[in-house]
């Protein structure tokens, strides 16, 4: 049995029991573990650290009330695992029981994770536990994303505002996780950064480390929604920060606007043009959006930005 349908069927467990589940119990009922007794509680760790890192209210109490200091078991509270009715209407909540079954992110864990936390938005329509936790037949899912345990882990942080830990670049970093995104085949992680003391975006496949949650859920409230989306590709990443102006034809302005995003500074002229201002901490990426207007755009300046991009045409020509 793959671990993800044992980990589906281990959450179902916790879930409908009624008392606490000794180990020995969920052995049997979930079925998938080693018969070997140190195989199996090897992984039956693993498989608890992992719930507990996604934001599972895994809890340990005593299977017996009357002896609290005897043998303990493990159970997830439904009423701390289901979220509160948020008064959607039933048009929205049939929104999200349709994107539950539209997207697939495929990792470790994630499809379950990603359907369960938009079955438990719909919390006041949604199926039984049970049914939550279960894995959308690839049949039905019309999108795949990847996914893998650090967006599992991540997921959980961001959900409980809960500050994470990992080496990045070299260097360990200590994260408040405002939203993950996914753009371009890649996922993204946007949050404040109190090892280098400001607002970062992580590319997921180049943290160096798993993450590890830190700290006590709600430790920070995130920013309003505007600042938190998803950075343009030219602020993905960790070249030193330039300020770019770009002067761009009437013709393309008003998409070149809003490929800029909210952060970016307009100068609007007479004739229709506009000349933007732009925060760039990768350049590739910067480039490439330049290079898309072919001749209806000029880069300004920095110098180091214009030179950087005459360097790069001049070796593109000689190749």
């Amino acid at each position: 049995m793959e671990r993800l349908e044992r980990l589906v069927n281990l959450v179902a467990a916790l879930l409908d029991a009624r008392k606490p589940l000794s180990r020995e119990e969920l052995r049997i009922r979930v079925g998938g573990y080693s018969g070997d007794d140190d195989s199996f509680r090897r992984n039956f760790e693993r498989d608890k650290d992992l719930l507990r890192q996604m934001g599972m209210p895994l809890v340990l109490e005593p299977l017996d009330q009357t002896q609290p200091d005897g043998a303990t078991g493990y159970r997830i509270p439904r009423d701390r695992y289901q979220l509160p009715d948020p008064g959607l209407a039933e048009d929205e909540l049939s929104a999200l029981h349709l994107a539950a079954s539209a997207v697939d992110v495929e990792g470790a864990w994630g499809r379950s994770a990603a359907t369960g936390a938009l079955w438990k938005l719909a919390a006041a329509g949604a199926p039984q536990p049970s049914e939550r936790v279960a894995v959308v037949p690839p049949s039905v899912a019309a999108v795949a994303l990847p996914a893998g345990e650090r967006v599992a882990v991540l997921f959980g942080a961001v959900a409980d505002r809960q500050p994470v830990s990992f080496r990045y670049h070299g260097g360990e970093r200590l994260v408040d996780p405002w939203r993950l995104s996914f753009r371009n085949g890649q996922w993204y992680l946007a949050g404040w950064d109190h090892s280098r003391g400001g607002s970062r975006t992580f590319r997921l496949d180049r943290i160096e480390t798993t993450p590890e949650r830190v700290g006590s859920p709600g430790a920070f409230e995130r920013p309003p929604a505007g600042s938190a989306a998803p950075a343009p590709p030219w602020q993905l990443g960790e070249d030193e920060e330039v300020a770019a102006t770009l002067l761009v034809d009437a013709g393309q302005a008003t998409w070149a606007i809003t490929a800029a995003g909210a952060g970016a500074g307009v100068d609007r002229r007479e004739d229709g043009s506009v000349v933007l201002s732009v925060a760039v901490t990768n350049r590739d990426a910067f480039r490439a959006f330049v290079l898309g207007f072919l001749d209806h755009a000029q880069l300004l300046g920095p110098p180091v930005l214009v030179d950087d991009l005459i360097d790069w045409l001049e070796r593109m020509a000689a190749a």
